[in-house]
C-alpha cells in the first residue's frame, strides 16, 4: 500500500526545544497543517521529562516561536503575531509610546508573549512594538527582558509607508534583497530592555545590527549575563556590511553603556552562551569567506579566544553550544554522514564524540539541557520524529546500559498505517578512487543483501554544504512505498566528513560532486538494485544545480526533475541574494568567466536529451524563477519534453501544504509518464504537453 499524499497534513513534526531550569518540563515548538487555512502553524507544547503525562497544548490561536523559561522557571517567554492582548485597551496599561502592533495594517505583529505558569491562564502580551520583535532573552532577576526590534527614523518610516502602498522600491544598498525577507531598507533593529511589570521600554542606542544582514541571517541573538551587568549580541560594523558576511560579537551594559567588541571581525559568529558562572562565552564561528571550512565552537574570556572543537575537523550543527557546567561545553556536530552529539573541555584541552546510545540509523534534530536533564529531537527513518529525554551521564554512557526514554510519539497512529521500508549506508568509490559514502533506501520487503533490480530515484541534497543522514522523509516514504530505491549521495562538497572532503567542492561546482552522484547509480547497479532502464535524478536547490547538469553528461536517466535551482551562474550574479558566495567561490563574473560558465547548465543544453520537469518559487531570490524559465525555455526550442511548474507566492521552498502535496503529485507524475513499465494514462499524458503552469 503506496503512502497517501494527503498525509502530509497529518504529520507533526518538533522543534526548538528549550527546559525548564530546574529539568522537569519540556516546552517544543511543533509544527502541524491547518488544512482549513492550508497553511502550516506552528504552536507550543510542553511535557513533563519523567514521563508522567502526555504533552499538552499551550498556544492555539496563532504561530510562536523562540520559547524560554524564565529564571526561576515560572513563566514561559515566547514569541508569536496574536491579537492584541485585551489588557492592554485598559487605560494606563499601555506604557511604550503608545505603540500599536499593526503598523496601520490588519496583520498583527511578532510579540513577547508570556504564560505564568503557575498561575496559570492565557499568555500576557509584554511589548507593542510597531514592527514587532525578532528575538528576546530574560534578565537573570527575571522582572526584565531585552529584546530586538526594528526602530525606522520618521524619514524610513515614510519610506516603508510608500512602499507598503505600492510606491517604487529605491535602494542604495548592496545586499538590496534576501529570499524570505523581501526588498531590504536601511531600518536598524536595536536593541530594548522591557520591564515586565509596566511594560516600558529603553533603547540601547549602541546596540543594533550594523546595518547589514545580521538580522536577516539569524538576527542579534541577545544574551543576558548570569549576573545581570552585560548583554552579548551579534553585529557587523565593517566599513560596508553589505559586502561580507562577518558579524561580531559585542556586549553592552544593560543600561545602554560601555560597548565593546569581543571579536575581531574576521569570522561569521553565531549562538553565544555565557558560562553559568559568566566568566566566559562560548559561540559558533566560522570562516566569513569560505563556506567550507567547518564552523567550529569557540570560547573567550574577554581577553582571549580559543577553538575547542577544531580538532575533531567537524562542523557544527545550527542549534550551537550549550554549557553542561563551567567546564564542558555540549554541541552538536555533523559526523560522516550523522548529526551526533560531542563534549568539549572549555579550556580547550579535548573534545570528544558522546551519547552512542543514539546509534548510528537515526538523526539528531535538536537539544537542550538543564540540571542533569538532556532532551534531544531524533529522527528515525521508520518511526518518525520525537523529543527524547535522558540523564546528561547518559552522554558518557554506552549501548544499552543509557537511558533514554521517548516523550513524545507524535505520529504513530500515522505511521502504524505506513508499509515499512529500510535504510542502509552505503560506501563506494567515485571515478578517481574517493571513498564516497550515500544513504541508501529500500521499498517494503526489500532486501539489499539479495538484489533486485527496482526503479531507482538518485535524490541529491542541497547545500552543497550539507549531508544526508538516515531520517525521516515523508517525500523518501512516497517513493519507497511506490516501488523505488531512493539513493542519496553525499558526494565531495558535503559536510560532516572534514574540511577537505568538503572544500574539494569550492569554485568547482558541477565538477567532482556530479562524478560522485554518478558513481552512486552504478553501484546501485552493480549491486543489482537498481533496473538500469528506470532511472530517474532528482534534486532540491544545489540539488536542482546538480540534477540538470547531469543530464548534460549522460542520458542514462529516463526523466529528471530539477528543483528551484540555478542554471546560468552568471545570470543569477545580483538577481539572487547570494553575490558574496559567488566572489568567494568564483570571483566576480568579468573577472572569471570561464569559471561561472563551467558551472552553468545553460551552456551544455544542446547535449540534454532526458525529459525534464523544473521547479520554481514566484519570489525565490536564492535560486530566482527566471533561472528555471530560461532552461525551460531552452529545452522547449530543442525539443525535448520539459514542463515547468512555478509556484506562486513561494520563496526558496514549497510551505503550504496544497503546494506541498502538488509538489509530490508532479514529481510521481513525471517520473510515472515516462517510466517504460509503467501504464501510461493517454489523457493524463497528452494534457501535460501544454508545458508550463502555475
Amino acid at each position: 500500500m503506496a503512502v497517501a499524499l494527503e498525509d502530509y497534513d497529518a504529520l507533526r513534526t518538533p522543534s526548538a526545544l528549550t527546559l525548564s531550569p530546574d529539568g522537569r518540563r519540556l516546552v517544543f515548538r511543533l509544527r502541524e497543517a491547518d488544512r482549513d487555512e492550508d497553511e502550516m502553524r506552528h504552536t507550543l507544547w510542553i511535557v513533563p521529562t519523567d514521563g508522567s503525562d502526555d504533552p499538552y497544548r499551550l498556544t492555539r490561536a496563532s504561530d510562536a516561536r523562540s520559547p524560554r523559561f524564565s529564571p526561576d522557571g515560572s513563566r514561559l517567554g515566547f514569541i508569536a503575531a496574536r491579537e492584541e492582548d485585551v489588557s492592554l485597551a485598559v487605560a494606563g496599561d499601555q506604557n511604550q509610546d503608545e505603540e500599536t502592533d499593526t503598523n496601520g495594517d490588519d496583520e498583527p505583529k511578532p510579540q513577547l508573549w508570556v504564560f505564568d505558569l503557575e498561575r496559570g491562564g492565557d499568555a500576557r502580551q509584554l511589548t507593542t512594538f510597531d514592527h514587532g520583535v525578532s528575538d528576546f532573552d530574560w534578565g537573570p532577576a527575571g522582572d526584565r527582558v531585552v529584546v530586538a526590534a526594528r526602530d525606522p527614523t520618521d524619514e524610513e518610516g515614510e519610506t516603508l509607508e510608500q512602499r507598503k502602498e505600492g510606491g517604487p522600491i529605491e535602494t542604495e544598498r548592496l545586499q538590496h534583497k534576501y529570499d524570505g525577507a523581501g526588498w531590504l531598507d536601511t531600518v536598524r533593529t536595536y536593541l530594548f530592555v522591557v520591564d515586565c511589570a509596566d511594560r516600558s521600554s529603553t533603547r540601547l542606542d549602541a546596540a543594533h545590527d550594523g546595518g547589514g544582514l545580521v538580522t536577516e541571517a539569524g538576527g542579534l541573538q541577545p544574551r543576558w549575563a548570569p549576573d545581570g551587568s552585560r548583554v552579548v549580541f551579534r553585529s557587523n560594523r565593517t566599513d560596508d556590511p553589505d559586502d561580507t558576511q562577518i558579524a561580531d560579537l559585542y556586549t553592552i551594559s544593560p543600561d545602554g553603556t560601555g560597548l565593546e567588541r569581543l571579536t575581531d571581525g574576521t569570522r561569521a559568529i553565531t549562538s553565544p552562551r555565557w558560562s553559568p558562572d559568566g566568566t566566559r562565552v562560548a559561540y559558533s564561528a566560522r570562516d566569513s569567506d569560505n563556506w567550507y571550512v567547518p564552523a567550529e565552537c569557540y570560547v573567550t574570556d574577554f581577553e582571549t579566544h580559543w577553538s575547542v572543537t577544531g580538532e575533531l575537523d567537524r562542523t557544527l550543527m545550527r542549534t550551537g553550544p550549550r554549557w553542561l557546567d563551567d567546564e564542558t561545553l555540549l554541541v552538536g556536530i555533523g559526523d560522516r554522514g550523522q548529526s551526533r552529539l560531542a563534549l568539549a573541555e572549555a579550556d580547550g584541552s579535548g573534545c570528544h564524540r558522546a551519547f552512542d546510545v543514539q546509534g548510528r540509523d537515526r538523526g539528531l534534530q535538536g537539544y537542550a539541557h538543564a540540571d542533569g536533564v538532556l532532551a534531544t529531537i531524533l529522527s528515525h527513518p521508520e518511526d518518525g520524529v520525537d523529543c527524547f529525554v535522558a540523564p546528561a551521564s547518559a552522554l558518557e554512557v554506552t549501548g544499552e546500559e543509557a537511558t533514554l526514554e521517548r516523550v513524545t510519539a507524535l505520529n504513530d497512529d500515522l505511521l502504524e498505517s505506513w508499509p515499512d521500508h529500510s535504510c542502509a549506508r552505503v560506501t563506494y568509490e567515485s571515478n578517481d578512487g574517493t571513498e564516497i559514502e550515500a544513504i541508501a533506501y529500500f521499498p517494503p520487503e526489500s532486501d539489499p543483501e539479495t538484489p533486485v533490480e527496482q526503479p531507482l530515484v538518485v535524490s541529491i541534497h542541497g547545500g552543497p554544504m550539507s549531508f544526508d543522514q538516515p531520517q525521516f522523509s515523508f517525500q523518501d516514504r512516497v517513493f519507497t512505498s511506490r516501488g523505488y530505491v531512493v539513493l542519496k549521495p553525499n558526494y565531495r562538497g558535503s559536510t560532516s566528513y572534514g574540511r577537505d572532503f568538503c572544500e574539494a567542492l569550492r569554485g568547482r561546482w558541477n565538477s567532482i560532486e556530479v562524478e560522485d552522484i554518478l558513481a552512486a547509480v552504478e553501484t546501485a547497479i552493480d549491486r543489482g538494485w537498481a533496473d538500469p532502464d528506470r532511472l530517474y535524478c532528482t534534486g532540491f536547490s544545489q540539488g536542482g544545480v546538480n540534477t540538470a547538469f547531469a543530464i548534460t553528461k549522460t542520458d542514462q536517466f529516463i526523466a529528471a526533475a530539477a528543483e528551484h535551482g540555478i542554471y546560468d551562474m552568471s545570470a543569477a550574479f545580483g538577481t539572487d541574494d547570494s553575490h558574496n558566495w559567488w566572489e568567494s567561490d568564483y570571483g566576480l563574473p568579468w573577472e572569471n568567466p570561464e569559471g561561472y560558465a563551467s558551472a552553468s547548465s545553460i551552456d551544455d543544453v544542446a547535449g540534454i536529451e532526458t525529459p525534464l520537469l523544473l521547479t520554481a518559487g514566484e519570489h525565490d531570490w536564492r535560486c530566482p524563477p527566471s533561472q528555471s524559465e530560461q532552461l525551460y525555455v531552452s529545452l522547449k526550442k530543442r525539443g525535448v519534453p520539459s514542463k515547468l511548474v512555478v509556484y506562486q507566492d513561494e520563496h526558496h521552498n514549497v510551505g503550504d501544504p496544497e503546494r506541498a502535496i502538488h509538489r509530490f503529485e508532479e514529481l510521481l507524475r513525471w517520473f510515472e509518464r515516462f517510466d517504460p513499465v509503467a501504464t501510461e494514462d493517454p489523457e493524463e499524458t497528452n494534457s501535460s504537453e501544454t508545458g508550463a503552469e502555475t
